[in-house]
């Protein structure tokens, strides 16, 4: 007769209720496994489903041969609270039941997380005479659980880095006004002001002007960046070409410091990337060479091929170097700082924040080496434009023409040619070219309705293309312009003008 410590049959009723709940629910879980033990005076008769192999690896007679039984395939580090919970469950009359959660090592050395809900039949007296268990496989849902703990760290982390990225962000905003209230205040309270000096003050009210601007300009750069509000634009950029430009663009910064740029960029060099936002990068990184370099040293950017699809930018100078405290604060916008240059030149603390940005969205990395009193080099990577061009021609004779022409003035780059349209796609479905040059009349597919094909892909139209027209007529410009296409020529082409264009597109 059963007593009323007796709980076997509540836990079979509830084991099924589980079960049910989780197939409904959680129909992954499907690994689960059932036990017992019964005592009969000194005798224990233990009892595992089939099932327990699924989950642990090992045989029903298996684990009844190890000393201390499932207790030997818990996990070391989990061992004294399963025994410590599990001893404070059989002496206490009170607890019909408990659930546990621990990890366990399986046959194959795999660890895996388990929920394990124990039921007991006492006798008269409170001792356990029967133990029921249910042993399920929770591992997926450990590993979710993991996973959304660490979510929510890594967005306190932000919350706070907001916080703090806020505060500093608010000092900064402040901190300009007081210049430019002051200084202001002085000149229209002040009327016997000398020349120089109302001079002096005009000069301290346009330096926090543009400091100011700068900020803001960075701020918000940086905000449609991390919104997506800015698009990014790439095309087909000469590197020596952008460099030299970022170069003369800071001479006045250079010439002040007895500074000397210098570029080793080959001028065959191209990438492909947002040419704003690129040209940010670089005018950034030269500004910080100039701003931490002393009078007379020397500041080098070189480019070169990378990798096969990437090309590798490096600005070297021999400034002051950076401290390993502030070295974990670069490019961390909630970190936001700014030092003084070699002759007090101010900074923002966000154009490093704002370059990571703009590398890491042309799918490139950047990176630095730096030593106190030695100087600093960055590198950061953008994506090379390929030098491929897409010669599409119907006639066997032009074709062959235009190959021998292109390949003899252009022997750098790859040519690509197709008889129509349709072959045209089959041979750039994976990477557009540099340049296309197309024929009009072609089976299959002319040559507006492959343009019009590029130009889906192409949605900022930054591949040149050139087109090829027997019978030039306005209608056919009108048409070829409205797809962005400026270089129409008509057939048959004199070879020195497409070459001369083509290399005029190319920058060649």
């Amino acid at each position: 007769m059963k007593n009323k410590f007796d709980s076997g049959n509540n836990f079979i009723e509830q084991f099924k209720q589980t079960s049910e709940f989780l197939n409904q629910n959680f129909p992954e879980v499907t690994k689960y496994f059932l036990w017992s033990l019964k005592k009969d005076g000194e005798k224990e008769n233990v009892f595992y489903t089939e099932s327990i192999k699924d989950i642990t690896g090992y045989t029903g007679d298996e684990i009844k041969h190890f000393p201390g039984r499932g207790n030997a395939i818990v996990f070391e580090e989990d061992i004294h609270k399963v025994k410590k919970v599990f001893s404070d469950f059989i002496v206490d009359p009170s607890r019909p039941n408990i659930n546990l959660t621990y990890r366990i090592t399986r046959k194959d050395k795999k660890i895996i997380w388990i929920q394990e809900s124990v039921n007991v039949q006492r006798d008269e007296s409170g001792s356990v005479t029967e133990f029921y268990g249910a042993v399920y496989d929770i591992s997926k849902f450990k590993e979710e659980e993991f996973e959304l703990l660490k979510t929510i760290e890594n967005l306190k982390g932000l919350n706070s880095s907001k916080d703090r990225f806020i505060s500093m962000l608010s000092h900064d905003l402040r901190a300009p006004f007081t210049s430019i209230l002051g200084f202001s205040e002085i000149l229209i309270n002040e009327p016997n002001l000398s020349h120089n000096e109302r001079l002096e003050y005009l000069t301290y009210i346009n330096d926090s002007s543009q400091h100011q601007l700068q900020l803001i300009n960075y701020l918000l750069d940086w905000s449609r960046l991390q919104t997506g509000r800015i698009k990014i634009e790439p095309q087909r950029l000469n590197a020596q070409t952008l460099v030299f430009n970022c170069v003369s663009s800071l001479t006045g910064n250079a010439i002040r410091k007895n500074i000397e740029i210098k570029v080793n960029v080959s001028d065959k060099l191209f990438i492909q990337a947002d040419e704003r936002l690129i040209t940010q990068v670089i005018i950034n990184l030269l500004s910080n060479a100039i701003k931490f370099s002393a009078e007379g040293k020397n500041i080098e950017i070189s480019a070169d091929h990378f990798n096969e699809s990437m090309v590798e930018f490096i600005v070297k100078d021999e400034g002051t170097g950076i401290s390993e405290e502030n070295k974990s604060k670069l490019f961390r916008i909630e970190k936001m700082f700014s030092i003084e240059g070699t002759k007090g030149e101010k900074g923002t603390g966000l154009g490093l924040s704002l370059v990571k940005e703009i590398i890491e969205k042309h799918d490139g990395d950047i990176w630095f080496y730096s030593e106190v009193n030695y100087g600093s080099e960055f590198h950061f990577t953008v994506p090379c434009s390929h030098n491929t061009i897409l010669l599409v021609e119907h006639d066997d004779e032009l074709r062959c023409k235009y190959e021998n022409i292109l390949k003899e003035e252009f022997s750098n780059f790859h040519l690509i040619e197709a008889r129509n349209g349709f072959e045209a796609l089959t041979k750039i479905s994976d990477k557009l070219p540099s340049l296309v040059i197309t024929d009009y009349d072609m089976p299959l597919m002319n040559g507006l309705q492959l343009i019009e094909f590029i130009r889906k892909e192409d949605k900022n139209c930054k591949i040149p293309i050139i087109a090829l027209v027997t019978g030039l007529s306005e209608d056919f410009i009108d048409e070829y312009h409205n797809l962005g296409i400026d270089t129409v020529l008509q057939k048959p082409v004199d070879d020195e003008l497409l070459i001369n264009k083509v290399q005029v597109i190319l920058n060649y």
